[in-house]
């Protein structure tokens, strides 16, 4: 298996092979995937884009 895909852990860093054996990818384990989720909840990681307004959510009370 010469042409096995290997990816860095987003968190960590560690090599990871990217196949079926490989749950956690692209993580290297259940922990920095948690880790990385945490991150995401805490919104420490966001996506960027405009900060909206809570005024300007879709009302599906509305009839235009």
């Amino acid at each position: 298996m010469a042409n096995q895909k290997i990816v860095s852990c987003p968190n960590c860093g560690k090599d990871v092979v990217w196949n079926k054996a490989s749950p956690w990818r692209p993580f290297c384990c259940k922990r920095c995937k948690l880790i990385d989720l945490g991150d995401w909840a805490g919104e420490t990681h966001r996506i960027k884009g405009e900060t909206l307004m809570p005024e300007n959510f879709f009302d599906p009370n509305d009839s235009e």
